[in-house]
């Protein structure tokens, strides 16, 4: 094990996952970090080879975004590692018919992993809120809701979304929806507050400030200040990515959820794409501060008391995604595993 990955693991053995769920949904989740293990490169290396890196660095959380039958089964035996995976966008309109369709994909796609691989989460579509599949949503969480729960079965129900909710975000405390959102991700909000489930968020500080880097600071969206640099009422905020968060928590409460847990299924910094905005450098310190608050058990300004739950994206820089920032997100190369960047 090389000096990096020995120093990944130290940090990772730092925090720990704990999600506990009884018939009604979620109870609790401590601080943790993640890892999302994304499939669109054609070099990727074997799932089995990427599961034991895995393990070397004593990650607990993974995300896929599929049940891709060879990575499940690398899963296999590894019940110490926790697995979100999504129902695929272009599934669910025809699951949204009924719930029979939905139980007929859950007997194909999770029924047969059930017994030694540890599926924590599912996800109902990745960032399909607001837009034109955005409805059928809520019909396909609600039959997978019933399913698990008539099984007892310690599996949460949620779905993805993007700041592309937001109408408005900034100050946080001037979070809002967006009228599309309003009408589709509301309903589903009430439906997750009802089963005391999380939403899953993917929070992007980078976009933010790669579209303005003149007006908005370098340090202040890599999390590498202690200057308030957004005052807000009497809430005072050092770095982008809280605001954001808090954003989101505001125009929940303005449509009547509050107190909804979030989990952040999504956040990075590309190392290549987009000239000296996005060098190894960069993404290395975004992704180590990142870590830091999240372990620093902190939360945020609006909820100081509520520690953050988030997994990184991603594993590998994938070849088959768009030419440019999004094919260099990734931690390791695939071709040799070895990391990109130092991190912390």
């Amino acid at each position: 094990m090389d000096c990096h990955r020995k120093t990944f693991l130290l940090k990772f053995l730092c925090v720990a996952f704990l999600l506990n769920y009884s018939n009604v949904g979620f109870v609790d989740a401590a601080t943790n970090i993640g890892l999302n293990y994304g499939l669109l490169g054609d070099n990727l290396p074997p799932p089995s080879e990427v599961i034991n890196l895995y393990k070397s660095l004593s990650v607990t959380n993974i995300r896929i975004f599929d049940t891709t039958t060879d990575v499940l089964n690398a899963f296999r035996g590894n019940r110490n590692i926790g697995v979100m995976v999504d129902v695929k966008n272009q599934d669910l309109e025809a699951l949204s018919v009924s719930e029979e369709a939905v139980n007929t994909w859950f007997v194909t796609n999770i029924e047969p992993y059930l017994a030694d691989v540890n599926i924590t989460f599912i996800a109902v579509g990745n960032e399909v809120i607001p837009g034109e599949i955005g409805s059928y949503v809520l019909p396909v969480m609600k039959s997978l809701t019933n399913i698990v729960k008539s099984r007892s079965l310690p599996i949460l129900i949620s779905t993805t979304v993007a700041m592309t909710n937001l109408g408005q975000s900034y100050p946080p405390s001037a979070g809002d929806f967006m009228p599309q959102a309003r009408e589709q991700l509301t309903p589903v909000l009430k439906f997750l507050s009802q089963t005391n489930t999380p939403i899953l968020v993917n929070i992007y500080p980078y976009f933010a400030y790669a579209a303005d880097p003149i007006n908005i600071q370098l340090d202040y969206a890599i999390f590498n200040t202690n200057k308030v640099v957004v005052q807000d009422g009497p809430l005072g905020y050092t770095n982008m990515f809280d605001v954001i968060f808090d954003a989101f928590v505001w125009a929940m409460e303005k449509e009547g959820v509050k107190d909804l847990p979030m989990v952040v299924t999504e956040t990075g910094w590309p190392s290549a794409g987009n000239g000296n905005l996005t060098t190894p450098d960069i993404a290395s310190i975004y992704n180590t501060n990142f870590v830091k608050h999240v372990e620093s058990g902190k939360g945020t300004p609006k909820r100081p008391k509520s520690g953050i739950s988030g997994f990184l994206f991603a594993t590998f820089n994938e070849n088959q995604k768009p030419a440019g920032t999004e094919q260099n997100f990734g931690l390791y190369n695939p071709t040799d595993m070895k990391p990109i960047y130092k991190m912390f």
